[in-house]
């Protein structure tokens, strides 16, 4: 059972459990624990320097902080406070941060204790508007420029979390693991969910987010049962526990999202997971999550998983090229409507290829257009194909960079891929894959470029493959970094180099 408080929303939740189970443990961080009244009492504290500091009512400020108790007290204290806040990442460059910050008019960033940041922030009156009644402030994840800021009000955190709780089993004493960092919408569930409904967050240290030695510890030592992860922590845990031979049977709910999981990482986690139900989540920042699809763990052969089921209240439309409706079998680009997204973007300018009215004029909501390709199977099941946004020309012929790098993982010896375009003089671009094979699979460029020569017409088998035996470079997100990809160029390094790479250069035409 969730405490009473818990389906009302995140601080009305957290706050039944400060009153209901005082010293019961709220947070483990290195090993110590955190109880419920503690973590409120520094709530507390925070909520009380920021009332030294005489803000309007409204005013947001500014967070800048990585994950620890402390980061999350700061967070807790502008909820209690009703105080809006910008919760970038830290790791953002200083400029994109004063950017930032100036858009919301955060004149005051703090730290956790009421510290300032070094972060220097103009005038308030270059700032957008905040819209009334916004909590967080997350942002996008910028790889474009400057990252989007995304207001979410505490109505659209409150129905998330009320739906989440349940549908997460998420109860009194159930430990979480949280991966992401504090300023990712994952948060929602792993940190904000689990407090509302009484359970026991599990945080993870971001230096050590890469030590799959480390994570595998965690989740043994604490009888982890709920983790929702992007498919990078997966791999590492399952690689530390196969060299360590242990199964992970205290797990009983494992969520993947943000990137596709290949199908070999999703065969391995039904085994060392024996006891999970494993789901694939489909969400983005300003919608937080839209569908859910639960894996079928007795089949025998996995192939390319749907998004899944819309979650209650979700609405969804397929638009094919032509802006027609798919109603039955077709391709097209995704629009969503969810009870937990943000009305739009700070800066107005940016929502306007985004947020729209429905696109067909059936409603009168806002609706998101994500982006994303995806097709609708006989089933009505929908399967993410690619990104509208990641459309090349190649020789004249469009290809999709996502595309090509789910056919690439659908190789039983693949276990990451990425893809990138890079400027050709001849062709107008040239396609550059980097792929991490499994242990001991002998794959080289030969074999995957027949792989690939199968499922993909001649433009799209990529011209340079990378093959490596180490992890891919990755973003902040966990996403594989695409732009490093693009610049890894000429022969392999030397052998005694971290990074062991077979670099083969290949004509498609």
């Amino acid at each position: 059972m969730t405490g009473r408080g818990g389906a009302a929303g995140l601080l009305p939740g957290f706050l039944t459990q400060v009153r209901e189970r005082p010293d019961a443990p709220a947070l483990v961080w290195h090993g110590e624990e955190t109880s419920y009244r503690e973590l409120y009492e520094s709530a507390g504290r925070e909520r009380e320097r920021l009332a030294l500091l005489g803000l309007p009512a409204g005013e947001p400020v500014g967070i800048l902080a990585e994950k620890s108790p402390d980061a999350l007290a700061l967070v807790l204290g502008c909820l209690l406070a009703h105080r809006p806040f910008l919760l970038p990442s830290p790791h953002l460059g200083e400029q994109l941060l004063t950017q930032l910050f100036a858009q919301a008019g955060c004149r005051h960033v703090l730290a956790p204790g009421g510290e300032p940041r070094s972060v220097p922030v103009p005038a308030r009156s270059a700032a957008y508007p905040v819209p009334p009644r916004t909590a967080f402030m997350l942002t996008t994840s910028g790889s474009t420029g400057l990252p989007k800021t995304v207001p979410l009000d505490e109505g659209a955190v409150d129905r998330f979390v009320a739906w989440a709780g349940p549908a997460f089993a998420v109860a009194p004493g159930t430990t979480v693991l949280n991966y992401a960092p504090l300023n990712f919408d994952l948060c929602f569930l792993d940190v904000w969910t689990t407090l509302a409904h009484g359970g026991r967050v599990v945080l993870v240290d971001p230096d050590k987010a890469v030590d799959g030695r480390h994570l595998l510890d965690l989740l043994l030592r604490h009888d982890v049962e709920i983790v929702q992860a992007v498919p990078m922590f997966y791999r590492l845990v399952l690689d530390a526990a196969r060299r360590a031979g242990v199964l992970l049977p205290s797990v009983r709910r494992a969520a993947f999202t943000g990137d596709v999981l290949p199908e070999r990482t999703l065969a391995e986690l039904r085994d060392v997971l024996p006891a999970a139900r494993l789901t694939n989540i489909y969400g983005c920042t300003e919608t937080n999550d839209s569908f859910t699809y639960d894996v079928d763990t007795t089949a025998t052969v996995f192939g390319p998983l749907p998004i899944g089921t819309p979650l209650p209240g979700v609405s969804v439309l397929v638009l094919d090229a032509d802006g027609q409706e798919v109603t039955g079998p077709g391709a097209g680009e995704l629009h969503v409507r969810t009870p937990f997204q943000t009305a739009g973007y700070l800066d107005p300018a940016r929502s306007r290829d985004r947020f729209t009215g429905h696109p067909l004029g059936h409603d009168d909501g806002t609706w998101f257009r994500t982006g994303d390709l995806v097709r609708r199977d006989a089933d009505g099941l929908l399967y993410l194909t690619g990104r509208s946004d990641f459309q090349v020309k190649v020789r004249g012929v469009a290809v999709n960079t996502a595309e090509i790098e789910q056919v690439l993982l659908s190789h039983p010896a693949v276990l990451e891929a990425g893809v990138a375009a890079q400027p050709d003089p001849l062709t107008g671009k040239r396609l550059v894959a980097g792929v991490r094979r499994a242990p001991g699979s002998g794959l080289n460029s030969l074999l995957l470029k027949e792989h690939c020569a199968r499922a993909l017409p001649r433009a799209a088998v990529p011209g340079v493959l990378r093959i490596t035996d180490e992890p891919l470079p990755k973003t902040a997100t966990g996403k594989v970094d695409r732009t490093a990809l693009d610049r890894l160029r000429g022969p392999s390094p030397a052998p005694d180099h971290s990074r062991r790479l077979t670099t083969v250069e290949g004509r498609t035409s």
